[in-house]
Parts: C-alpha cells; sequence; structure tokens
C-alpha cells in the first residue's frame, strides 16, 4: 500500500478568502515504511503574506517572489502524488487548500474521505490529551529539535514516523522478547503474553580436573563467598 504523507504551509488560514499555498512536503511510504522518495516545493501566492503566518513558517513576500506559482509546479505535484493515499495532520486544513487552488487549474480534488487524518487518529488513541505534531513527537521521543519553525518537508518526514507510532509502532509483530497468547476464547486476554522460559544454567562440561583444581585454588585467594560460584554453579570445597 502507497501512502503520501503531506504537510502544506499557507498565507494564511482560510482560503475562502484568497489565502494560497506556498509551501509542500511529501514523503512516500510503502506499507508504511519510508521509501525514501520525497516532493518539496515553494510556491509564489500571487498575494502578500499576512503576519500571522509569516511568524508561523518565516515564508517571506520577498523570498517566495521567484518561486514558481501552484498552476507551473501542479502536474508534478499531482504525478508524484499519484494514487497513494494522503496521511495529514488536521487532513480537512490542507486539502481544503489543495482543493481551491487544484479547482483554480482544473483538476480534479482530493478526497477529504480517503485521507487518513493523524489528529483523529491521536485524538481517539489520546483523548483528553495535546495531540499537536510537538506534542505527539514527545509523546513517542521522536526528535523535534530542527523544528524551530513550520517548514513543509520538514513536518511531513516528522510526521511520518508520528504516523507509524499512531498505527502501532516500527516493530509490530517482532517482539522478540515477548510470545503472545493466541488464545481467542471468550475469557482471553488479547494483551496478554505468554511469559518467556527460564534460561537454563550453562554447564562447563569441557574442563580437565588440573583445569577445575587450578581454578579452585584461584577462588580460595578470593575469600567470602565469590560471584564466580554463582555463575558456574559451584558449591564451596570441602
Amino acid at each position: 500500500m502507497r501512502e503520501i504523507v503531506l504537510d502544506t504551509e499557507t498565507t494564511g488560514t482560510e482560503h475562502a478568502k484568497g489565502d494560497r499555498v506556498v509551501e509542500i512536503g511529501c514523503v512516500e511510504l510503502f506499507n508504511h515504511i519510508p521509501t525514501g522518495r520525497s516532493y518539496h516545493v515553494y510556491i509564489n501566492p500571487e498575494r502578500p503574506m499576512s503576519e500571522g503566518a509569516y511568524a508561523v513558517h518565516g515564508l517571506s513576500d520577498e523570498f517566495l517572489a521567484d518561486k514558481p506559482v501552484f498552476a507551473a509546479i501542479v502536474q508534478d505535484f499531482m504525478d508524484f502524488v499519484g494514487d497513494g493515499r494522503l496521511v495529514i495532520h488536521n487532513a480537512a486544513f490542507d486539502v481544503g487548500f489543495l482543493n481551491a487552488e487544484l479547482a483554480r487549474t482544473g483538476h480534479k480534488p482530493f478526497s477529504l474521505a480517503d485521507a487518513v487524518d493523524t489528529l483523529s487518529l491521536a485524538r481517539r488513541k489520546h483523548p483528553g490529551a495535546a495531540n499537536n505534531l510537538d506534542a505527539l513527537c514527545a509523546r513517542y521521543g521522536i526528535d523535534n529539535s530542527k523544528r524551530t519553525k513550520h517548514g513543509a518537508l520538514l513536518d511531513a518526514e516528522i510526521l511520518a514516523e508520528v504516523y507509524i507510532e499512531l498505527i502501532g509502532g516500527k516493530q509490530v509483530g517482532f517482539d522478540l522478547d515477548m510470545q503472545p497468547a493466541r488464545a481467542f476464547g471468550r475469557g482471553a486476554d488479547k494483551g496478554a503474553a505468554a511469559p518467556r522460559e527460564a534460561r537454563p544454567r550453562t554447564m562447563i562440561t569441557r574442563l580437565t580436573d588440573a583445569e577445575r583444581a587450578a581454578h579452585e585454588a584461584f577462588i580460595q585467594t578470593l575469600g567470602g563467598t565469590p560471584l564466580w560460584r554463582d555463575y558456574l554453579g559451584e558449591t564451596p570445597a570441602e
């Protein structure tokens, strides 16, 4: 299954009032594993940046002035997304902005119903807790130290890690320490795991009598009850 983890930056918060997309960042996953492929572009919004948006992402009118307009990058963007399922934090916001841009260029809109909203996933998994991207990084131990300001590609890369944790983590099905108890009866504890069997004490069988005598002589010099005896299963010599 191919998925595209996506984030955008914009000139403001209301596409219905003319705010535009200024940055798109995407990361490709295949069967929930990053492939290393990504897509990133800055876009000239053809309108001024709001002060609030600039404070969030730091993209100025001067920086964006020589960047391509959305119509110039839309085909490359759509080709990258292809038939991949979108994974977005607060999907309604980004999909709303992207669909407004796609409408201007005559392209088919994205279906919000087909997108995975990681904010909704996080709210179901952690009800009542803070579920913004920074809070989720802290909860899952994901390094977001480079995120001094919002950036679409960096946020998409971080979101990809958060998404994998939200759906079960990187090692789902590969727990080598515990063996799940596969009991499916009415009283079965689906979260239970079979205890590990105690590892048998290693028995040393290749020592000669002379080597054992030399070892015992060494232990006698240690005095008390040396840990050597615990490790080797020995009893003190009479």
